[in-house]
């Protein structure tokens, strides 16, 4: 099971590529609102209904937290204590944590990237707190797998499609889409 974490401001394109594509692989996946209603508003003023909201997700069931950019979303992400827990809890135990765009501040923030390798929106590489950015669209570094922004939300969630399933799946995935892969 994998969670995508909304809160009021998120990057629709980077949370709603990333719920597409893992449901073509075939891939338990549950949106979680973050703000205690169903509905959540995307930067865009895009309302999207989540399947549950984070009172009721049970991270024991979860094997990967996905955070979505845009602002400020990202922000409202980093300021949700209990989100915070989870995500250090999981780096703790080497359970999958990926973030694109902005959101990969708040592993930064957190204190995860210190002598990793780390991609983030441009400008904000300060926030990755010690690691090292690499620019790339997508940067897997272990457990931490983080994207660069909007325009790269495919190539993060086939990345994601192959740190679960394998590059075979990713590639059907791509494939299917008309996709030619960056990786």
């Amino acid at each position: 099971m994998i969670y995508v974490h909304l809160a009021e401001g998120f990057e629709e394109i980077e949370a709603l590529t990333v719920v597409d594509i893992l449901r073509r692989a075939s891939i338990e996946v549950r949106t979680v609102s973050m703000t205690g209603k169903q509905v959540v508003k995307g930067t865009h003023g895009v309302p999207v209904t989540a399947d549950i909201l984070y009172e009721d997700a049970v991270y024991e069931d979860c094997d990967m937290i996905v955070l979505p950019g845009g602002m400020p979303g990202a922000s409202n992400l980093q300021a949700h204590e209990g989100l915070l827990k989870h995500i250090k809890c999981f780096a703790e135990n080497g359970k999958k944590l990926a973030a694109i765009c902005a959101a990969p501040m708040i592993f930064g923030h957190c204190g995860l990237l210190a002598d990793r390798r780390a991609t983030v929106y441009p400008g904000m590489e300060d926030t990755l707190n010690g690691g090292s950015p690499t620019g790339e669209a997508v940067t897997v570094d272990g457990d931490i797998i983080t994207g660069r922004g909007p325009a790269l939300a495919m190539e993060f969630a086939l990345t994601l499609v192959e740190n679960v399933k394998g590059k075979e799946a990713a590639g059907r995935v791509a494939e299917d889409l008309l996709y030619k892969r960056q990786r």
